[in-house]
């Protein structure tokens, strides 16, 4: 009777020396809740999980590296902004030519033959004259100069007051303060060296 109480006891020590380890074993190959580990292959630690989540911006280590990085890439965004500019983006333009106004006052201009094109080139030519001729002869380039700045003014005006009214159609909230300085501006600016570029050809029905 004692003996077969012994043995039993033996067997509980046995049993309790050997669940310590299966319970570890079982927990080690659990998975943590919440981590799905990709197929075939085998469960990261939990360090080395941590470490693949935390992989912080390194700056480079050389200055000079670094400063030759910011200025390739401040230098792709100007140009970038350039380009946007030249094609009238609205986000790259500047305040003064912002605007579905100043954006019809562009296109009114552009898709016209103005004489004020040409008004530099003939001031130009007007100042040759004015240091060429002899002085009997300069109150008549100077007679030209100033015909031409009233024929520029007239032509400016006329263009603004079309804008004007076809704003006035077109977008009657918008304000268009400025407009005729504006078109007047563009107007005596060569064609090939607007900004923003042209976007209708001559000719055009705005």
């Amino acid at each position: 009777m004692f003996r077969r109480r012994s043995n039993d006891a033996s067997g509980l020590l046995e049993q309790d020396e050997q669940d310590p380890g299966t319970e570890a074993d079982s927990s080690a190959s659990r998975p943590r809740p919440g981590f799905t580990a990709p197929k075939g292959t085998p469960t990261p630690k939990r360090s080395a999980a941590q470490a693949n989540r935390r992989q912080p911006y390194q700056a480079p280590a050389d200055r000079k590296a670094a400063s030759k990085q910011s200025r390739v890439r401040n230098r792709g965004d100007r140009i970038a902004r350039t380009e946007a500019y030249q094609r009238g983006e609205q986000w790259a333009l500047p305040r003064k030519d912002q605007g579905p106004v100043r954006a019809l006052a562009r296109d009114v201009v552009d898709a016209r033959r103005g004489i004020g094109e040409y008004y530099m080139i003939m001031i130009v030519v007007a100042f040759v004259l004015l240091v060429a001729l002899p002085n009997t002869s300069k109150f008549i380039a100077d007679g030209l100069v100033l015909l031409l700045f009233l024929v520029m003014l007239i032509e400016g005006w006329l263009v603004g007051r079309k804008v004007k009214g076809l704003a006035a159609e077109r977008y009657p909230q918008q304000s268009t303060q400025g407009v005729t300085v504006y078109a007047t501006m563009r107007g005596i600016t060569l064609r090939r060296m607007r900004v923003p570029k042209p976007r209708v050809k001559r000719g055009d029905t705005i």
